[in-house]
């Protein structure tokens, strides 16, 4: 089965997006996609700009992971062939998910939309902590991942399946270390990714980014 013959879902977790969510949910009418927004407890209008998208409204937020692994149950239960995550920031082209999705047809069974692929990975702090999780990676499955935290990816049928079931993830760099232990098939395709226009990123707050590269580490080296 080609790629433009699967039944592909584009899952968009959501918190406080309101601002955003509109230019992205506008881009994707372009594609020919199914779409499920995910909205994580939002204290903003994120529900408002929902009304007419097929949507989830958590009653609590239950975070990344949680969200996620939703948005993969729901794909694998309703026969989807591979489920794409994009950001509801608006920092993910929509005009890459049919390269990346393309993969599939290759053998891969999961596709991260890399920053790193044909360009270099300055040194800045974040870029030193992306740095610090690719080696974690490298030491845990003798694999290299240039862009370990992206959020942009491709599931194929099976990691579906494997995510929908079993999933204990705080983020995306452990998350791709237990695929790379199971010998599931990995690929990084280049991609370009926008600017945050509106809003505020999670790793704006440095405790909490301190916080997240502990946990994640810990995840790699000891859970994965």
């Amino acid at each position: 089965m080609s790629t433009r013959d699967k039944k592909i879902l584009v899952v968009i977790p959501a918190f406080n997006e309101e601002k955003n969510l509109p230019g992205v949910l506008q881009e994707l009418k372009q594609y020919d996609f199914d779409v499920l927004v995910i909205n994580d407890c939002s204290t903003d209008h994120t529900e408002d700009v929902l009304k007419d998208v097929n949507h989830l409204q958590l009653p609590v937020n239950v975070g990344l992971a949680g969200v996620t692994q939703m948005g993969f149950k729901y794909a694998y239960e309703n026969n989807y062939e591979s489920a794409v995550v994009i950001d509801g920031d608006g920092q993910h082209d929509p005009e890459f998910i049919s390269s990346l999705v393309e993969e599939l047809d290759n053998g891969y069974d999961y596709i991260i939309g890399s920053r790193f692929v044909s360009e270099k990975k300055p040194f800045t702090m974040r870029m030193i902590g992306s740095r610090m999780l690719s080696f974690c990676i490298y030491l845990k499955t003798g694999k290299k991942i240039n862009d370990p935290t992206s959020g942009m990816r491709v599931l194929g049928k099976r990691v579906l399946k494997e995510f929908s079931e079993n999933m204990n993830f705080i983020a995306e760099p452990d998350a791709v270390t237990y695929i790379l232990k199971r010998d599931y098939k990995v690929k990084e395709v280049q991609v370009k990714m926008k600017d945050r226009t509106e809003g505020i990123s999670y790793f704006h707050n440095p405790l909490k980014s301190v916080k997240y590269m502990y946990d994640t580490i810990i995840s790699i080296i000891f859970l994965a």
